[in-house]
């Protein structure tokens, strides 16, 4: 057993770090009052590989495997999460589908231009009567001749305001229930696709998602991705691979705060000394320690494990529901290290609090988490 990353995935980390903390960040504040993304940083994050991480070099991507990527994602974790919210939903469950259920002839059409940055997808399986039960998805595609035809309603679809591409989750047969289910490559210049208004998010400015209508929206036969009535499972399997992502993402953010606090506690002085000098606030920074390094170990052996072609879903919920709830935890005692500070508005530990709360809830709450857990334990 070595826990060592191999040095190449260390200077990949080493590079989006840098990217995220010095280029990325100094512009927080206006991504935050703009509620987007500066296309010049975009641009950066293209020229980074950022938008090519899961996407084979043959198609222009980096070609990392689940354990690089999830290296990278805890890297673009300790920057603004809004900016790595847009990147990850691309990087992750936008693209993970096509990549691994997609024809030949679909990649080439559509990943060399993911990998560039100059197409970015996302994923909709969500809906207004359908989001932790997932299976009760209303959304339908009916094959007329040569032509899928979709009608239906998602919401909440990360990326979906600047999106070109969306796989879209779709019931094909309802005879079959759940496993009547398929997947569709929809550009988003389709006739009969709509975005909806912007959401209004408590947090993760700039990472913007919406409503994605569509009203006998016309598909052409090769949109179908992978099999027909593929079913609910392998459409989650999408989604299983992405929670690893989040759990190092959350990783990435705690190191962050951790980071923040350590700074603050040595330079802020009380009663004479550096508040770091009392146990009361090292008890808080070693508890936020412990949270850190038990996430990482977690989300490095999913990563392993997807890498090994080994059976995820359990320990994937297993290592996203503790990654974001130890989140929690440490951007509570961020805020309580901080003090006043910690409040404000100008200071990053008040943008991390409010941002990382989605992260206990999309890609599968924590209570849908154990459900999962508890029973692959039982089956």
């Amino acid at each position: 057993m070595d826990f060592t990353l191999p040095s190449d995935l260390q200077e990949i980390q080493t590079t989006i770090r840098d990217f995220v903390l010095n280029v990325v960040e100094p512009r927080a504040q206006e991504i935050e009052h703009s509620n987007s993304i500066p296309p010049e940083l975009i641009r950066q994050a293209a020229d980074l590989g950022l938008f090519g991480l899961s996407i084979p070099e043959e198609y222009g991507g980096v070609g990392l495997s689940t354990l690089g990527r999830c290296a990278a994602y805890e890297a673009l974790g300790q920057g603004h999460m809004g900016f790595g919210g847009m990147v990850s939903a691309h990087a992750s469950i936008g693209t993970s589908g096509l990549v691994r259920l997609g024809t030949d002839a679909q990649k080439q059409r559509f990943l060399p231009g993911m990998a560039a940055g100059e197409i970015i997808a996302g994923f909709a399986i969500t809906e207004p009567t359908s989001g932790s039960d997932a299976a009760n998805i209303r959304t339908r595609a009916e094959r007329h001749g040569d032509t899928w035809v979709l009608n239906g309603t998602k919401h909440y679809i990360s990326n979906a305001p600047i999106a070109g591409l969306l796989t879209v989750i779709a019931v094909t047969d309802p005879s079959r229930g759940s496993k009547g289910m398929s997947a569709f490559l929809v550009p988003m210049d389709t006739p009969g696709v709509t975005v909806g208004k912007i959401d209004e998010k408590m947090g993760q400015k700039g990472s913007l998602s919406a409503e994605v209508i569509f009203q006998d929206a016309a598909l052409p036969q090769d949109s179908l991705l992978g099999p027909q009535d593929l079913g609910y499972r392998e459409a989650l399997g999408i989604l299983t691979n992405g929670r690893v992502g989040i759990a190092a993402r959350s990783t990435g953010a705690m190191q962050r705060l951790l980071d923040l606090c350590v700074a603050h506690a040595r330079a802020r002085e009380q009663f004479g000394k550096p508040i770091a000098e009392f146990q009361a606030v090292q008890f808080m920074l070693a508890e936020m320690e412990i949270d850190i390094q038990t996430s990482r170990l977690l989300w490095q052996k999913v990563a392993w494990m997807v890498d090994a072609g080994q059976d995820v879903r359990r320990m994937a919920s297993v290592a996203k529901y503790h990654a974001t709830e130890a989140l929690s935890r440490v951007a509570d005692k961020a805020v309580q290290v901080a003090g006043g500070m910690g409040y404000m508005k100008e200071y990053p530990i008040e943008r991390f609090y409010r941002d990382q709360r989605l992260l206990r809830i999309y890609e599968g709450t924590s209570e849908i988490q154990k459900v999962i857990i508890a029973a692959d334990l039982l089956r």
